[in-house]
């Protein structure tokens, strides 16, 4: 065997272990693990299935807990508000603001009965590239920027070289490259970013993404895994319901 066919016959070998380890890291992706550079795999996020109506609701969160509130969508004064946990690497979060979001801005955001915040979860470095761009972004154009993000996850998150991909979808958003750059550089952002993170896991019992915080009057309550239109309609129903039902009751009683 001569000097090229030794060389073509180690690349060969060298390419297929590329491979087997890329298609070993997104299968652990897409069920929810991530491998760790001391060769631990780790849970970073459950996979659920978009209609799973049997994920189990935790227990309330204290009232007094301070929730992010730096992108949000409606009126601030809804009776009820949903803090999405969300990473733009998750497969259900995509789901959910390209199949469900829209349904729920169409009943509920709309009408002033439901606004919802967008809270950054970033799973791994990737979609913590792209959240870091995401806050780089003008607010008028936020959403607009995570409905690319998610539309083109696939495209991005298959890249050879996705934070390429995430800066030229920023640039459309009106980010120049030397901000860009900057963004993902920003230590604060970073920071902050993280720490939210920390707090969903620690504070609020997060478990893995698409999560929603249910908040009313207050009162704030977990909801863990992907639910349909008609999961998220039967729970802000029934909490529409029973507010007025209490209002009814105390106009009442000031009557008496």
């Amino acid at each position: 065997m001569n000097l090229n066919q030794i060389i073509k016959t180690i690349s060969g070998i060298v390419a297929a272990v590329i491979v087997f380890f890329m298609a070993g890291g997104l299968y652990l992706s897409s069920k929810g693990f991530v491998m760790q550079d001391d060769g631990s795999i780790v849970l970073v996020r459950s996979a659920y299935a978009e209609d799973d109506e049997t994920a189990k609701e935790l227990p309330v969160i204290p009232d007094n807990i301070v929730l992010p509130d730096n992108h949000s969508m409606g009126s601030q004064n809804a009776p009820i508000t949903i803090y999405e946990y969300s990473s733009f690497g998750c497969s259900h979060c995509a789901d959910f603001h390209l199949e469900i979001l829209p349904e729920l801005k169409e009943a509920y955001v709309d009408k002033g009965l439901l606004r919802v915040v967008f809270v950054p979860f970033p799973i791994d470095k990737t979609s913590m590239n792209a959240a870091l761009l995401a806050e780089c972004v003008p607010d008028d154009k936020y959403f607009a920027y995570v409905e690319l993000l998610f539309k083109k996850q696939r495209e991005w998150g298959l890249a050879r070289n996705p934070l390429k991909v995430l800066k030229q979808y920023a640039a459309l958003s009106g980010v120049a490259a030397e901000k860009a750059d900057a963004c993902l550089k920003n230590d604060r952002t970073a920071t902050e970013l993280l720490t939210n993170r920390q707090n969903g896991l620690k504070q609020l019992g997060i478990q893995g993404t698409p999560s929603f915080v249910v908040s009313m009057d207050g009162h704030n309550e977990l909801i863990s895994g992907a639910r349909s239109f008609d999961g998220f309609a039967e729970i802000i129903d029934a909490r529409l319901a029973a507010r007025k039902s209490e209002e009814g009751g105390e106009s009442k009683s000031a009557k008496k």
